[in-house]
């Protein structure tokens, strides 16, 4: 049987901020994370964008229908995806940082190098966006260091290889476990509690039900104790429900069904929303967080 989260974290209250690089983000609402991707080979805007000008404006609109965070990444994390390398990867970010920074936005780093998140945060990066969970020492002493905020998910491989049969005995302890003790090693390392939010990683080293598992669960994530972050939009999972009723579906006619994983998450808990369609996303996660403060008691001002 696999272990249980320890007892002294499980139900620990979640912060209702993140302090990140200079500056702190509220979370007493959703927050929505917009995803800029400098690669030519990411699943769903890969090649998007011919140049840095192009992603920063894509950058910029995202902010202007409700994105509180940039997430940019220059290494496709799809499944099958082959790494680049450090240089290649300093190449597609930093323009783009540097110039999201000008617009006076909040930048996230979506990488696993730690060279290349030292020179995204000294470019003025605030979070740094790890797919591999800061399972690397140099990268947890890089953000204890630079007091960046860090995103901390889960992934069973590597890109390359991390759908190649994923097995668990029970993924939504498993992955829970894992968290909690990721971000137990980061603090042990120095980075602050506060500044720690936690991801399952729905698509990384899951198969279609495991993905499913976890998203009717999130409140067992929840219950870690960190701020929970998700990123679910225009997955493949999410062709495959769709498959019966619409055929095969490009990522980019996934956004409704990202946006009832939106719903769900929200209602369970979620904090921080990662997708594409920041304008749909931003209506959904409004109106389910009004729902969710009426049943809890605490009616939303309106102005």
């Amino acid at each position: 049987m696999p272990k249980q989260p320890p007892e002294t974290r499980k139900g620990a209250p979640q912060s209702v901020s993140w302090k990140l690089r200079g500056t702190t983000l509220s979370l007493d609402q959703p927050v929505l994370m917009g995803v800029v991707n400098a690669t030519p080979d990411s699943f769903s805007d890969g090649g998007a964008f011919d140049t840095a000008d192009q992603a920063v404006a894509a950058g910029h609109t995202m902010a202007n229908e409700g994105a509180a965070i940039i997430d940019v990444g220059g290494e496709s994390t799809r499944p099958g995806a082959e790494p680049v390398n450090v240089d290649e990867e300093l190449g597609r970010v930093l323009p783009i940082i540097e110039g999201l920074l000008r617009g006076g936005l909040l930048v996230s780093v979506d990488t696993s190098k730690p060279t290349v998140a030292r020179r995204a945060i000294e470019a003025g990066a605030v979070i740094v966006n790890d797919v591999t969970g800061l399972r690397d020492p140099e990268m947890r002493a890089v953000c204890a260091e630079t007091g960046v905020g860090v995103v901390i998910m889960h992934t069973k491989g590597t890109p390359t290889t991390m759908q190649d049969s994923p097995h668990y005995v029970d993924v939504v302890s498993e992955v829970a476990v894992f968290l909690a003790d990721a971000a137990t090693s980061a603090m042990a390392a120095g980075v602050e509690r506060s500044a720690i939010v936690v991801d399952p990683g729905i698509g990384f080293g899951k198969s279609y039900d495991h993905n499913l598992a976890l998203l009717s669960a999130m409140g067992a994530i929840v219950d870690i104790g960190f701020p929970v972050l998700l990123g679910t939009s225009r997955k493949g999972f999410l062709g495959t429900i769709l498959e019966p009723s619409r055929g095969s579906t490009a990522p980019k006619d996934r956004d409704g069904a990202t946006a009832a994983t939106t719903a769900l998450a929200v209602a369970q808990g979620v904090k921080i929303l990662r997708v594409h369609n920041v304008a749909l996303a931003a209506d959904v996660a409004r109106v389910v967080w009004a729902i969710v403060q009426i049943s809890h008691g605490k009616e939303e001002n309106r102005t």
